[in-house]
C-alpha cells in the first residue's frame, strides 16, 4: 500500500474534524437545556423560595409538554444558596462549570442576586433574577447578560408611596439593614419628598431578627403618622406583629413595600389587617386577564388547587419568558437567546411586560394592596386599591442609573 500523500492526509484529517464538529454539535442540540435556580430554600427566606420552585417547574413542564425546543427538553437544576452572598457565588459557579447550565433564573435577596450576577457576567451565561434591587440595574453591576424579572424598590415605592403617603404626613422607617432595605427606605423618602411628606427618623435591624421590643419604643417617640417596614419573610412577619402587639397599630398606619401571599398566610389576618403594601402579583387579577386566569388554572392543577404567590409566579415568568426566546431564537445559543429575550413582548401572568434596553429591567405593572381582615375564602387575602400600570416612567432614568 502506497503511503497517504500530503494533500490526502490533510483531505482525511479535515473530514474527521468535521464529522468530530458535527457530532459535538448533534450531542449539544439533543442535551437538555439546563436552568439553574439557586434559592434561599432554608433561611427566612425559605416559604417564598419553595413558591418559586414550584412555579419554575410549572413553567419547564409547559414548555416540555409542548414538545420543548424541537425535541429538546428543558431541565431545573435548584440549589440552595442558604441567603448568603458566598454560597450563592459559589452555587453559579457550580452550576456553570460542573452542571453545565445554559442559562441561571433566580436569587431572592439582594445582595445575592449581585453575587450571582457577578459570576455570571464574566462567564457571559444568561442570568434573570427574580428578586427586588436596584443595583442591578445600574451600570456598574449590569451587562449584556443581565436581566431582572423582578419589581424593583424605586418602582414599587413609587406605587406604594404615591398611595400611602400626603402632603404634612409624618413617616418613620423600620429598616432591615442590608440592600433590600436600604433601598426600599432611599425609594421612599424620594416619594416623602416629592408629595411633602416629612420623614421623622430611621431604625435599622439585622436581618434575621427575632426581638424588636427595643426598637419600637424609639419608633413611638417619633410620633409618626405612617410607620413603613422595609423588610421581608419572617423579618415582616415578626416586627409586624411586635408592633401591633405594641398598640402602635392603634394611631399609626401601617405600611410595607413588599406585601406578600406567603408572609399574610404564615401570620395570618389578626397581624396583618389594615396594612398596606406592593405586590408584583395577586390571583384575583385573573377576573380582568387571561393570562392572570390561564396560570391559576394551570398552577391549581399541578399544586393540589393551592393558587401561585406573588414571588412564586414572578419565577414562573421569568423561566417562561426565557424559554420563550429560546423557542422564538430557535436555539440555545447564549448571544441569540439574549438578542431575543431583549426584544420579547410578553404577557406570562399579568398584562403586558417588556425589557428596558438600556438595563434589561421588566417594565410591569405594580399592584398596591391592603390585607383583609378574617376573610371567609382561605385565599381571599387582599383587597386591590391600585394598579400602576406598565410605564417607563415608573423608574429610574438611563443617564441616573449611569448607562450612556
Amino acid at each position: 500500500m502506497q503511503p497517504l500523500r500530503p494533500f490526502a492526509g490533510a483531505v482525511c484529517l479535515a473530514l474527521a474534524t468535521l464529522a468530530a464538529s458535527a457530532h459535538a454539535q448533534s450531542q449539544a442540540q439533543a442535551a437538555p437545556i439546563r436552568i439553574g435556580l439557586p434559592v434561599p430554600l432554608t433561611g427566612p427566606y425559605g416559604a417564598e423560595a419553595k413558591d418559586q420552585v414550584g412555579n419554575a417547574e410549572l413553567a419547564v413542564k409547559e414548555f416540555n409538554d409542548a414538545g420543548g425546543l424541537n425535541g429538546r427538553k428543558a431541565e431545573l437544576l435548584v440549589r440552595d444558596d442558604k441567603l448568603n452572598p458566598g454560597e450563592a457565588a459559589t452555587r453559579a459557579l457550580e452550576l456553570i462549570e460542573k452542571d453545565h447550565v445554559n442559562f441561571i433564573v433566580g436569587s431572592l435577596s439582594a445582595a445575592t442576586q449581585l453575587a450571582v450576577n457577578n459570576v455570571t457576567r464574566q462567564r457571559k451565561v444568561l442570568y434573570i433574577s427574580i428578586s427586588q434591587s436596584d443595583a442591578i440595574n445600574e451600570a456598574a453591576d449590569f451587562s449584556r447578560y443581565t436581566f431582572h424579572e423582578s419589581l424593583n424598590p424605586h418602582m414599587t415605592t413609587q406605587a406604594v408611596g404615591k398611595y400611602a403617603f400626603t402632603k404634612g404626613a409624618r413617616i418613620a422607617f423600620l429598616t432591615a439593614d442590608y440592600a433590600y432595605g436600604q433601598e426600599m427606605t432611599r425609594g421612599f423618602t424620594r416619594v416623602a419628598n416629592e408629595v411633602g411628606a416629612t420623614v421623622v427618623g430611621e431604625i435599622k435591624h439585622p436581618l434575621g431578627a427575632t426581638d424588636y421590643s427595643t426598637f419600637l419604643p424609639r419608633l413611638m417617640a417619633m410620633k409618626p403618622d405612617i410607620l413603613v417596614f422595609n423588610n421581608f419573610g419572617r423579618d415582616n412577619q415578626i416586627s409586624i406583629k411586635q408592633a401591633g402587639d405594641f398598640g402602635l397599630k392603634k394611631s399609626i398606619r401601617f405600611v410595607t413595600p413588599i406585601l406578600t401571599y406567603t408572609s399574610r398566610i404564615a401570620a395570618g389576618p389578626g397581624v396583618y389587617q389594615g396594612v398596606v403594601g406592593g405586590s408584583s402579583y395577586y390571583w384575583q387579577i385573573q377576573d380582568s386577564l387571561p393570562s392572570a386566569k390561564a396560570l391559576n388554572e394551570r398552577y391549581k392543577q399541578t399544586n393540589n388547587g393551592a393558587l401561585p404567590s406573588d414571588y412564586g409566579s414572578m419565577a414562573y415568568s421569568a423561566v417562561k419568558s426565557l424559554l420563550t426566546a429560546v423557542k422564538q431564537a430557535n436555539t440555545s445559543d447564549t448571544e441569540k437567546v439574549v438578542d431575543q429575550l431583549a426584544k420579547l413582548q410578553y404577557d406570562t401572568y399579568k398584562g403586558p411586560q417588556f425589557y428596558r434596553a438600556c438595563d434589561h429591567q421588566s417594565v410591569q405593572s405594580v399592584l398596591v394592596i391592603a390585607s383583609k381582615p378574617a376573610p371567609k375564602d382561605a385565599n381571599d387575602l387582599f383587597t386591590v386599591l391600585r394598579v400602576a400600570p406598565a410605564s417607563t416612567d415608573a423608574l429610574r432614568s438611563c443617564a441616573e442609573l449611569g448607562h450612556k
